[in-house]
């Protein structure tokens, strides 16, 4: 690892109806460089006073933001599209700092922010009603709505893109939105909000706050104000969170963790698969949720894409996020390394053999090294609760209707990935696999284009896709009878 140095970070505020504010929380929380253990900077933490107050500005922008025609709205987005690209090695040496994300991947997350923004501002346009055939003299319409003032809730993995797809939907349906990002990474989505700001979103339209979550989460749920909650993170989390909103009857969108199977069949490459599977399953440390994790080979190419996959493993260069040439930086923090590592610890006691990792690297910052388990034992945790990390688990299979039963065998369901040039084998997979993506012969699956999100515990409401708008909008149904005959 190379020595790492700690650039300089920015102030950290909140920002509430239009004006960036220190807030009056009596809290300050500390926001930790990852790599190196060292305080980044400390956050302001909103208090009710300020979450009511970002509430009543939401409230009262709405109106005037539904009444934008969406033209103007669209504008405002490609605008701040514009300009969170011009801020990309900013925001590429920010995630590297908060996150510990490589600065050489930083700008695919912005680019991807971009990304966002301006499929939402497309399809902001096409957001049709449609008329119903009805009797003679009756007109029928279903007209198409913004719900109202949204609370919206982002991750640390996805500091860039998470909040990008969460402000720029709400703002293209004409909803208004209070966000709460992830106290992790405050300096990325501070980022962002400016250049919405500065692209021209009105005072109150967007409203960006940190501090105690359990509290914010409360006094935004609980407001008749705010009328859809969208979250994305831990499956725990979610089901708190969808408690609450179901007592108060919230409309949610919840996008959840995974724990993506990956099905290898033996017509597959197995050192072609084996190369792009290591770039997936270590990018941010693993710390993705679509990330691949439970690698299930077909027998006849197990070990040569083992093999394969270890060297490739090996030749990562883990390390100081801010060097060009490191691969894979830290975890987010210790706590989260302990709990990867105590789930492969398991797998490992379970009879699981460790082909390489298994360790922490050094004593200086959250860095585990890329860990691969092979022969792991159902009994293992680590087949059942996610891992959220820099590990992938192998199985062996013959039989493909079986696999598949395993693939589904767990509680999460938001992406799996297959690997055949049989259209058959393909077909069945589709067929069979509980899963919200799939993806066959690669990693992709989750652009703006595409509709993303998971079904069991991974959660349910679609991101993306031309059903983008689909938790945003409400319908009214209008049945007007032209005359009195």
């Amino acid at each position: 690892m190379t020595n790492m140095t700690q650039p300089s970070y920015p102030e950290l505020r909140l920002f509430i109806d239009g004006e960036w504010t220190e807030g009056t929380g009596e809290d300050r929380i500390a926001v930790e460089n990852p790599s190196t253990g060292a305080t980044l900077g400390h956050l302001p933490s909103a208090s009710e006073a300020d979450i009511n107050r970002a509430i009543v500005a939401a409230n009262r922008a709405f109106p005037l933001w539904r009444a934008t025609h969406p033209r103007k709205r669209a504008a405002i987005l490609r605008k701040a599209a514009e300009l969170i690209r011009s801020r990309t090695d900013e925001l590429s040496r920010l995630m590297a700092l908060e996150l510990g994300k490589p600065v050489k991947d930083g700008p695919a997350e912005v680019g991807r922010a971009g990304e966002l923004l301006e499929w939402h501002a497309e399809q902001s346009l096409r957001t049709f009603g449609e008329v119903i055939p009805g009797p003679a003299g009756v007109t029928q319409t279903a007209l198409r709505f913004p719900v109202g003032p949204v609370a919206a809730f982002t991750p640390w993995n996805g500091p860039g893109a998470s909040p990008a797809r969460k402000i720029s939907a709400a703002l293209a349906s004409g909803c208004t939105i209070v966000i709460k990002p992830a106290e992790e990474t405050p300096a990325t989505a501070i980022v962002l909000t400016e250049c919405f700001q500065e692209a021209g979103v009105p005072a109150g339209v967007l409203n960006m706050v940190f501090g105690k979550p359990s509290m914010i989460s409360e006094k935004l749920i609980s407001s008749p104000a705010m009328r859809l909650v969208t979250f994305t993170g831990s499956v725990p989390v979610g089901r708190s969170l969808a408690v609450l909103a179901g007592k108060h009857l919230k409309p949610q969108i919840l996008e959840l963790g995974g724990h993506a199977p990956c099905i290898l069949c033996a017509d597959a490459d197995p050192v072609q698969a084996a190369e792009m599977s290591v770039v997936s399953k270590f990018r941010n440390s693993g710390q993705i949720c679509i990330s691949p994790t439970r690698f299930f080979l077909h027998e006849d190419i197990h070990d040569a894409f083992v093999d394969a996959f270890v060297a490739a493993a090996e030749r990562l260069v883990v390390g100081d996020p801010m060097d060009p040439a490191t691969g894979m930086g830290p975890m987010i923090h210790n706590r989260r390394l302990q709990a990867v590592d105590e789930l492969i610890q398991d797998a490992i006691a379970c009879g699981a053999l460790l082909r390489t990792g298994g360790k922490r690297i050094g004593d200086t910052g959250a860095f585990y090294a890329p860990t691969v388990l092979t022969d792991v034992p159902d009994s293992a945790r680590i087949l059942s609760e996610e891992p959220f990390g820099p590990v992938a688990v192998v199985q062996k299979f013959s039989d493909l209707d079986k696999v598949c039963d395993r693939a589904n065998a767990t509680d999460f369901g938001l992406a799996t990935y297959a690997f055949t040039q049989s259209a058959e084998t393909a077909a069945k997979i589709t067929d069979r696999i509980e899963t919200g993506i799939l993806s066959i012969n690669h990693f992709g699956g989750a652009s703006p284009e595409i509709p993303f999100g998971g079904v069991k515990d991974s959660g349910y409401g679609r991101e993306g896709g031309a059903q983008c708008f689909d938790g945003y909008l409400t319908y009214k149904s209008v049945s007007h009878k032209t005359t009195t005959r």
